[in-house]
């Protein structure tokens, strides 16, 4: 667009400011045009605060801040500057206290994730049920009997069996957790193999002690002597603690000889093996703990059975 020589050239778009100096409020008028700037602050006095949406002006080398407007927090302190003192009273800013470094968010103490840990207290013996057999009953077993008693099969039953949460632990499983290094009891029993039997005890008992803080029941089987402390009673009694029911599951040898076979790997043994530790589980016999032998019953009569004993216990718990 062209314009006729010696005439006057229309207002810029800047800020604010008209042809020949002029203010463009002053050729428009209406129009609220620039702000006028404020004076500097005198020396040794503090600017005035801004007015309300209005950007606070720039601080000069050396000159303390404005005052904040009422309603607003203070602003961050510069990088390198120290943030301002603290007033009487008044609450710490962030959980910083204005004495030293901010502290380190707190862990929550006694927790994993977001899942409270119980205290893990010694198991109390558990309350009669109110109907037949162990019914809605919070309770801690311990299966006992010699390799190929079915202590396994018949523990996994009755916990699924069960109309309240029932968890089940075989110590032999929690053995063979460990993978490299594995101490296996059939090439001798030693130190390390006693040390291993030694760590899965404790980790069953804190299992079951967790299990039953959160209301779960729990059942865990083992081959436990009655003539040897390392593997006797004790231990578990002392990691699970009194309200721990043991129960004896002794078939007949040809029984428990008949059943090993049909096992592999590891957890076979050899038959003079299963005769030996099948001998010395009839130790249990008078030692007053309940004794089922379930040489002709199938999985599910004895799973049936163990809970009319279990039920039995709890009414008069044996003295072990």
């Amino acid at each position: 667009m062209q314009h006729a020589v010696g005439a006057p050239l229309p207002p810029p778009h800047g800020p604010g400011i008209g042809h020949v100096g002029r203010p463009y409020q002053a050729q428009h008028p209406g129009h609220p045009g620039t702000p006028p700037i404020p004076p500097p602050p005198a020396p040794g006095q503090a600017p005035p605060p801004p007015a309300p949406g209005q950007a606070p002006p720039l601080q000069g080398p050396g000159q303390a801040p404005p005052p904040p407007a009422p309603g607003q927090g203070p602003p961050p302190p510069a990088p390198g500057q120290a943030p301002p003192p603290q007033a009487p009273g008044q609450a710490p800013q962030h959980g910083w206290s204005g004495t030293g470094p901010t502290p380190p968010a707190r862990e929550a103490v006694g927790h994993t994730g977001h899942v409270q840990l119980p205290p893990g207290g010694p198991v109390p013996l558990p309350a009669p049920p109110a109907e037949p057999g162990t019914g809605g009953a919070t309770l801690a077993v311990l299966l006992i009997g010699p390799a190929g008693a079915g202590k396994t099969t018949v523990a996994k039953l009755w916990a699924a069996r069960r109309r309240v949460p029932t968890a089940h632990v075989s110590l032999d499983d929690v053995r063979e957790w460990v993978c490299s290094g594995f101490a296996d009891p059939q090439a001798g029993w030693n130190d390390h193999s006693e040390a291993q039997y030694r760590l899965a005890r404790r980790t069953c008992g804190f299992a079951a002690r967790n299990f039953l803080a959160n209301g779960i029941s729990c059942i865990l089987d083992d081959a436990v002597f009655p003539d040897r402390p390392v593997v006797g009673l004790g231990g578990w009694k002392r990691h699970v603690g009194p309200g721990l029911l043991p129960v004896v599951l002794l078939p007949g040898l040809e029984i428990v000889l008949e059943r090993n076979a049909a096992r592999s790997g590891n957890r076979r043994l050899s038959d003079e093996e299963v005769a030996r530790i099948h001998g010395r589980m009839a130790g249990w016999y008078g030692s007053g703990l309940p004794i089922i032998d379930n040489s002709t019953y199938d999985v599910e009569t004895t799973a049936r059975v163990l809970d009319d004993v279990l039920a039995r216990s709890i009414a008069s718990p044996p003295a072990w």
